[in-house]
């Protein structure tokens, strides 16, 4: 079932987070979500095989798949668009992801040359014109990977953040926005101190995000953060994580 982030009538943000099969906890969650401006739409992150057929049935109340614009994928991890091949199989849509990862985007499909509808996004972003208005893809490298976007929509002020503000918890509990920070902090800080390379990148992006209007933070994995006192509380957090290259030392490092 989707989750309205966002809706003025004409423009609309959707997530959902309860796509994937954690059962036997063989797979770990992850969430996708959907843009409508008027008759355009764009798919961010939509996951991989095990999401595909849900998303598909799940966006038709939205927007109807065989119109989709684009996929953006914020970088070319199995659990963003392993699902590629049947996107663009079942429409017409372009990706646009990093272009250090557009000749390994074909690894996803099945041969078919699809090369000018895979779209690469300069290091230093751009902003790419959806129906009336436009979404900002800003850099976000080495979080975690080093050709890494994140996708910010003027509209709705939301900034779907990928990896950077993750946290491990149940689709239930991604479902719902953070209510405790501190206690919330639990399910986050392990998995940013492996996946995020440094502090001082951390820095970096804080200092950009802080010239944008954000009124929403949403990962693409569990909780996200709603309203911009729990903005600026992760913000706070993260621009003072040590973490990835920080942390490690020689014993990291040892013939086993």
């Amino acid at each position: 079932m989707a989750v309205e982030l966002f809706n003025n009538g004409k423009h609309a943000c959707l997530a959902f987070y309860d796509l994937v099969d954690e059962e036997v906890d063989h797979a770990v969650q992850c969430n996708q979500f959907l843009i409508v401006d008027g008759e355009h739409g764009a798919l961010i992150d939509p996951g991989g095989n095990m999401t595909y057929n849900g998303l598909l049935m799940s966006m038709q109340r939205f927007f109807p798949s065989r119109g989709l614009d684009y996929i953006f994928a914020t970088h070319a991890d199995p659990d963003i668009i392993a699902s590629l091949n049947k996107w663009m199989v079942s429409t017409h849509c372009k990706v646009m992801i990093s272009r250090l990862w557009t000749r390994f985007i074909p690894h996803f499909t099945t041969g078919k040359d699809y090369t000018a509808r895979i779209l690469g996004i300069p290091d230093e972003g751009m902003n790419i014109t959806l129906g009336d208005n436009k979404i900002k893809a800003v850099p976000a490298h080495f979080m975690h990977s080093e050709g890494n976007f994140q996708f910010y929509d003027p509209v709705s002020k939301i900034l779907f953040s990928g990896d950077m503000g993750a946290s491990l918890v149940n689709h239930e509990q991604a479902a719902e926005p953070v209510k405790d920070f501190d206690d919330h902090v639990i399910t986050m800080a392990g998995f940013h101190r492996r996946y995020m390379i440094s502090n001082k990148i951390c820095r970096y992006w804080v200092n950009m995000v802080r010239q944008l209007d954000v009124e929403m933070i949403v990962p693409q994995h569990g909780c996200r953060f709603e309203g911009k006192v729990m903005v600026n509380r992760f913000l706070d957090w993260i621009e003072n994580l040590q973490c990835g290259i920080d942390i490690m030392t020689q014993e990291n490092y040892r013939v086993p």
